[in-house]
C-alpha cells in the first residue's frame, strides 16, 4: 500500500528564538557583513588621514541624511513591535507593522538615492567620491536585501503561511533589519558627523 501525502503550504517550525541552524547561519552572515563594513569604515578613515583636500565643499549635508536616519531607526522600532505582537497572535497588527517598516525603509532608500543624485561628484572623481559611494552603496544593497526579506515575510503572512508558532522567521528577519539599521548609524557617524568634529 502506498501512503498518500498532502501538501502542507505552511512554513516548517524549526527552532524557537536562538536555536536552530537558521539562527547560527544568520549570525555568520551578520559577522561577515559586519567585518565588511568595518573594513570600509577603516578605509574611509585611512583615506581621510592621507588626503589634505579630502572633502568636496566641506562635510556632507544633513538635509536628507538626518530624516533618512530617523526613518531607518523608526522602522526598526516599528518592526520590533510587529515581531512581538505577531508572536502573540495579533496577525493584523503585525502585518501593519511590517508594512510600515517596509514603507519607512523604502523612503530611506529614496532619500539616499536622491542624495546621491545631488552630489557634486561621481564615483570615479577621486578617492573620497569612491569610498563615499562604495560605503553608502554597500549599505543600500543591504537595505534592499532587508526589504526583500520583509516583503517575503509579509507575503507569507497574507498567504496564511506565517503563524504564531513561526516566531523564528520573525526573529531572524527582524534581527537582520536591526543589523542594517545599526550599520547605518556607524556609516552616518563616519560620513556625516566625523568631518564636523575634525
Amino acid at each position: 500500500m502506498s501512503e498518500v501525502r498532502t501538501l502542507d503550504d505552511t512554513l516548517p517550525v524549526q527552532g524557537q528564538g536562538r536555536t536552530g541552524t537558521a539562527w547560527w547561519g544568520l549570525m555568520c552572515v551578520i559577522g561577515t557583513e559586519g567585518i565588511l563594513f568595518a573594513y570600509l569604515i577603516f578605509s574611509y578613515g585611512y583615506l581621510a588621514s592621507q588626503n589634505v583636500r579630502w572633502l568636496h565643499d566641506g562635510p556632507r549635508s544633513l538635509r536628507l541624511a538626518l530624516p533618512a536616519t530617523v526613518l531607518l531607526v523608526g522602522s526598526s522600532i516599528v518592526l520590533e513591535w510587529a515581531k512581538r505582537v505577531g508572536n502573540r497572535g495579533r496577525t493584523g497588527a503585525a502585518r501593519l507593522g511590517v508594512v510600515l517598516a517596509v514603507l519607512m525603509g523604502a523612503a530611506f532608500m529614496l532619500l539616499e538615492l536622491r542624495e546621491w543624485k545631488e552630489q557634486p561628484f561621481a564615483f570615479d572623481t577621486d578617492s573620497y567620491s569612491s569610498i563615499y559611494f562604495l560605503l553608502t552603496g554597500t549599505h543600500l544593497a543591504h537595505v534592499a536585501v532587508g526589504l526583500l526579506g520583509l516583503l517575503m515575510m509579509l507575503a507569507w503572512s497574507f498567504g496564511g503561511r506565517l503563524r504564531t508558532e513561526h516566531s523564528q522567521y520573525r526573529a531572524l528577519t527582524t534581527l537582520y533589519w536591526h543589523f542594517v539599521d545599526a550599520v547605518w548609524l556607524f556609516v552616518f557617524a563616519t560620513i556625516y558627523l566625523s568631518p564636523r568634529l575634525a
